[in-house]
């Protein structure tokens, strides 16, 4: 996008009493007509303006005006903005290309069943209708209902993934609509995760059992196993001999 200048009428008031600009030089930079230019000069055109300087907000430099005032043909070039603002978001309907157009009331449809929370104007945002279209798609009277086939928006490329759930969160948030999130599919806090192994029914996952019979069991069959190989050692009597 061009760059444009900042306050033309008032920067050509600067121009013609700073500088030796012609007329055109000083028209076509600030997209004056020369005409205009000339009531400015002398006072016919522009009296209650005051002039601002462009060398200051940085849209002309020093150089540039010399080199226009060394030659009348020279065309002054504005400089290029230091800090790029973005273009103000355009309001309306959303705009969309001609070969979907006719994919817009599937969408509709798709929207109007999977998500009843939408408003309309929800809805135009995201697929670039018109209210009447909604309400016709809604109610059946569309002049193409028995063709008509629920689509997902995004699959169709008439909005993003993450416009769709925007819309769709802040329907719900205005519904009251509040959704759990499914088991595991969410992080739970420490106080969470402790409460739950505290208080985890037996044979649940995560609950703290305790010892059982067969490990009783087993320590006592190990103890009765040494007992007798120390009462085998010491009935021996090779050993005893040896003594």
């Amino acid at each position: 996008m061009a760059t444009q200048l900042l306050m033309p009428k008032a920067t050509a008031v600067w121009l013609v009493e700073n500088t030796g600009l012609t007329f055109k030089q000083i028209a076509d930079f600030c997209t004056l007509h020369p005409l205009e230019v000339q009531g400015i000069a002398d006072g016919d055109v522009a009296g209650g303006i005051r002039g601002v300087n462009p060398v200051q907000n940085g849209q002309l430099t020093r150089e540039e005006i010399a080199k226009g005032e060394a030659d009348e043909n020279y065309r002054l070039r504005i400089s290029e903005p230091k800090v790029k603002v973005a273009a103000p978001k355009r309001r309306g309907p959303r705009y969309t290309p001609t070969s979907r157009r006719h994919e817009r009331p599937n969408a509709i449809k798709w929207l109007v069943r999977n998500h009843p929370e939408l408003k309309d104007a929800q809805i135009m945002r995201l697929v670039g209708t018109t209210k009447s279209t909604i309400e016709s798609v809604r109610e059946g009277t569309h002049w193409n209902t028995a063709n008509l086939t629920a689509m997902d928006p995004v699959t169709l490329g008439l909005c993003s993934q993450i416009e769709l759930d925007m819309e769709v969160r802040k329907a719900a948030r205005q519904a009251g609509i509040t959704e759990d999130a499914p088991e595991g599919t969410r992080l739970l806090t420490a106080e969470e995760a402790l409460s739950r192994a505290q208080y985890a029914p037996e044979g649940e996952e995560g609950a703290s059992e305790a010892p059982t019979d067969d490990a009783f069991d087993a320590e006592r069959e190990a103890e009765s196993v040494f007992a007798k190989l120390k009462s085998l050692k010491g009935s021996d009597p090779e050993a005893d001999d040896r003594d």
